[in-house]
């Protein structure tokens, strides 16, 4: 199955404006005062579709009774979790942006630093994250904002090459039903692109996924709770479609006022494509109160019975990620006009489907990576042994005959390895991997094993190293980042002036979006994992690398520094519960309340650089797609690894075989 990268929710910019956009100045700069007298101020400034604007804040703000705090906000009291903020999911009195005064333009964290992209253009406000009863005592924010030269179009409206067919659209349920088979809410939406599209358009929306199970909110309330977070993810019945329940669920909604009204639609996979792109077959109501459910009396949403006004609010949000070439209308040859919900409700329609086409994926190169994968471990097999058919290792499965050529010598591989890499000293990342590439084919690779401080901190070792060893050779590196390697290495390529020697960058389950596992660990963590492991000879201090790890951590990063500088690659690694070492069992029970693609430690949103090349999904849990614990020789980490088996020098050796023939492939003329 085809899965390609899936961006944050902060991240609108491309990799070409950003190339393009490095080596100019702003065209214009301007600076404002917010006070927080209003929530929003207008700057004045209508920025075009696929205009790239840089935001800077400065200041700080007290409110009654608090500290102060910079644009990035000071911590939520327990009373705040059930306000009603702009942005819920950052701190009060947080700076933020908003593009757009419509229903549809969802703010964003400006915070100290960030580079946005705005989709369908619209008027530039600044604000600050607070109710409209609320002003800070003291203090004001400055925000600079500076505007680059278009550099990058919105994709032009088009008519796509591939479209949706009356037929294939006859073919598609036209309702969804409920376990005992009663029909409900209508099917009036169709989005034709790859799952990264989808999920990257909601987010950027502001759409949130919402909790799967009973079980699902509970564990994601609680951590809202011990987090300071308003929680917005109250969950959604299950309805059926194609015989399943919804792939996904998505909803807008706020603290208090999301438990009777909300925007809401859920989504399933078609089991055809149109073209190479997947179709998502969405049904979408608006809460807007509650009701009595006619079938057992008992309480539940009503919605509003004219379900086209949220069809239409469902795909101007949509299109507002700046990713849709076209949209337009369908109509099923015997369409629903008017008809009742599983409870009982009501709704009308003028019986249209939308349909909203995305650009064609670029990036989604998964197929391509599988056949150099299953090729190499069919054609060399650099692990020896049996490993059985490729399937069981990457989600796409691959040919096994690609022709396989001369790996380029012309760079150099650095290798940084993941969070507490150094406490395991003798599991180092892609160990079999390294040998094959040195011993087989005469590279030169070498690991850089960095302590476990903070990101920010490693960048500076990985910069010192690189700048050292980068002028004695006319190689430049190829960058390996693996787990928390990754966002060390971006916030080298991004702050230490190493770009110069870098050829490429590939992230393997990389943490580039940060790990829900470390919002959740404790403050003294360094204490708690030294005894939970029995171990004395890690590297750093782990508590702030775990802090390094939180999503507010790394997503502020990935604001302020949304673009790649070097050509960049990912892939993912996600296992189900069979397949994930019992040292992992916990997390990945955890990280199921939030994506079920994810690997016990990371979710597949995570696990993707932003405008990265998408390699595709490796099968193995986040340990055993690097680490060869299934070698160590401690007895006691080969129990809790179980399932670490993974022809990881076959993968080490695919990826560079394939980034090496992309670059020499792709080199400037």
């Amino acid at each position: 199955m085809k899965r390609t990268q899936s961006a944050c929710v902060f991240l609108l910019a491309t990799a070409i404006a950003v190339t393009a956009q490095q080596s100019q100045q702003p065209i214009s700069s301007q600076d404002f005062d917010v006070d927080g007298s209003k929530v929003w101020v207008d700057t004045g400034i209508d920025l075009q579709a696929g205009e790239t604007v840089r935001l800077t804040g400065t200041g700080t703000i007290r409110y009654s009774g608090g500290k102060d705090s910079g644009p990035e906000g000071g911590p939520r009291a327990w009373l705040d979790m059930l306000r009603t903020y702009p942005l819920n999911d950052v701190p009060k009195g947080a700076l933020l942006g908003r593009i757009g005064d419509g229903a549809t333009s969802r703010p964003f964290l400006i915070g100290a630093k960030r580079e946005q992209r705005a989709g369908l253009g619209g008027r530039l406000f600044v604000g600050i994250n607070q109710m409209s009863a609320d002003r800070p005592q003291a203090g004001a924010f400055k925000v600079k904002v500076e505007r680059f030269k278009l550099t990058e179009q919105k994709p032009a409206l088009r008519e796509p090459a591939v479209k949706l067919t009356q037929k294939q659209l006859d073919s598609l349920p036209k309702r969804v039903v409920d376990a005992e088979g009663n029909q409900g809410d209508r099917v009036n939406f169709i989005l034709v692109g790859s799952e990264n599209q989808v999920k990257d358009a909601l987010a950027s929306a502001g759409w949130v996924s919402v909790d799967r199970t009973t079980k699902d909110a509970i564990f994601r309330g609680i951590l809202a709770s011990v987090s300071k977070q308003a929680y917005v993810t109250i969950p959604m019945s299950q309805l059926l479609m194609f015989d399943r329940p919804q792939d996904y669920g998505y909803a807008q909604g706020d603290p208090l006022r999301v438990i009777a009204a909300r925007h809401h639609f859920r989504i399933w996979k078609a089991p055809f494509t149109v073209g190479s792109q997947s179709v998502w077959v969405g049904a979408g109501t608006h809460d807007i109160g509650f009701d009595k459910d006619q079938r057992n009396g008992k309480i539940t949403h009503k919605i509003d019975p004219d379900t086209d006004l949220e069809r239409e609010y469902i795909v101007r949000s949509i299109s507002e990620g700046g990713n849709v070439i076209s949209t337009g209308y369908m109509t099923f040859t015997d369409p629903v006009t008017e008809a009742k919900t599983a409870h009982g409700g009501s709704f009308h329609s003028d019986g249209r489907t939308a349909i909203v086409y995305f650009a064609p994926d670029v990036n989604d190169t998964s197929d391509r990576f599988a056949d150099y994968f299953c090729s190499v471990l069919k054609q060399e097999n650099p692990d020896t042994g049996e490993w059985g058919d490729c399937s069981q290792y990457i989600e796409d499965n691959g040919k096994t005959d690609f022709k396989l050529t001369d790996i380029s010598k012309n760079y150099r591989i650095l290798i940084v390895p993941g969070f507490m890499s150094s406490c395991f000293a003798d599991s180092p990342a892609f160990e079999e991997g390294q040998q094959v590439l040195k011993t087989k084919f005469g590279m030169d690779v070498n690991l850089l094993q960095v302590p476990n401080d903070s990101s920010e901190d490693n960048a500076g070792v990985i910069g010192t190293y690189i700048r050292e060893n980068g002028p004695k050779d006319p190689r430049k590196f190829i960058l390996v980042g693996y787990s928390k390697g990754t966002p060390d290495l971006q916030v080298a390529l991004a702050k230490q002036n190493i770009a110069q020697y870098t050829a490429a960058f590939i992230s393997v389950a990389g943490a580039s979006g940060g790990s829900v596992i470390a919002d959740v660990l404790p403050n003294s963590a360094d204490q708690f994992i030294r005894s939970y492991f029995k171990m004395g000879n890690c590297k750093g201090d782990l508590t702030t690398g775990f802090k390094s790890l939180r999503r507010s951590e790394r997503q502020a990063f990935l604001g302020a520094y949304p673009n790649t500088v070097v050509p960049t690659y990912s892939i993912i690694a996600h296992s189900d519960k069979a397949g994930t070492s019992k040292a992992l069992a916990q997390t990945w029970d955890l990280l199921t309340a939030y994506d079920k693609r994810q690997d016990g430690q990371l979710t597949q949103s995570d696990a993707i650089v932003p405008n990265s090349k998408y390699l595709g999904a490796l099968v193995g849990d986040h340990f055993a797609v690097a680490l060869p614990f299934d070698k160590s020789k401690d007895a006691t980490i080969r129990s809790g690894m179980d399932k670490t088996r993974f022809p990881r020098a076959a993968l080490l050796e695919s990826l560079i075989r394939f980034v090496t023939h992309d670059l020499e492939t792709n080199k400037p003329q």
